[in-house]
């Protein structure tokens, strides 16, 4: 009875707004894992070094999971280094890719993520097995390798109402778990 009234309350706290859903549905990747997954590569980078990109490159690796996956790119000196659902873009200049509203997605990115927690960029992207452009906001962070300056790993999700500041608050519980003990 006590787990029933508890998965009750639950179901009203989303209901009623009171408690933020990041993803509802099992295939669709949420702004935490998004997070935990970006800082993972960025420390795999770190003790990989160069050669960890061709793992990151691959579409059958850890790197690519439900409808999102990992992506580097080099903000100093403005390339692809790696992205396992687009390796036309590998090598490639990105500073002048813009999405449909002329937003320049990678000077964003470069922005953010060189802020110390990393951040997010919300544009339209075409979402893997969709065949259209969806809204995606990605999180991008600096990664350290091989005393290479410049390199930023990032990951998204394909959320058409998720706000900047939940992204931002999960930023937040990801790096100071303190504030947001576990239910």
């Amino acid at each position: 009875m006590k787990i029933k009234h508890f998965v009750g309350l639950i179901g009203l706290m989303i209901c009623s707004g009171t408690m933020p859903v990041l993803a509802a549905d099992a295939d669709t990747a949420t702004a935490e894992e998004v997070i935990n997954k970006v800082r993972a590569a960025a420390r795999f980078l770190h003790d990989k070094g160069f050669s960890g990109y061709a793992e990151i490159n691959n579409r059958d690796s850890r790197w690519v999971w439900k409808d999102s996956y990992v992506f580097v790119y080099d903000c100093r000196k403005d390339r692809m280094i790696a992205h396992p659902l687009r390796p036309d873009l590998v090598g490639r200049p990105i500073m002048q890719i813009t999405d449909n509203s002329g937003k320049f997605i990678f000077k964003e990115l470069c922005k953010v993520g060189s802020e110390p927690h990393g951040g997010w960029v919300e544009y339209s992207w075409t979402k893997p097995g969709a065949g259209r452009l969806s809204r995606k906001a990605s999180y991008a962070m600096t990664a350290d390798v091989s005393f290479a300056t410049g390199i930023q790993v990032g990951a998204g999700i394909y959320d058409e109402n998720i706000t900047l500041p939940e992204l931002n608050k999960a930023i937040e519980k990801v790096f100071d778990p303190a504030k947001y003990p576990a239910l």
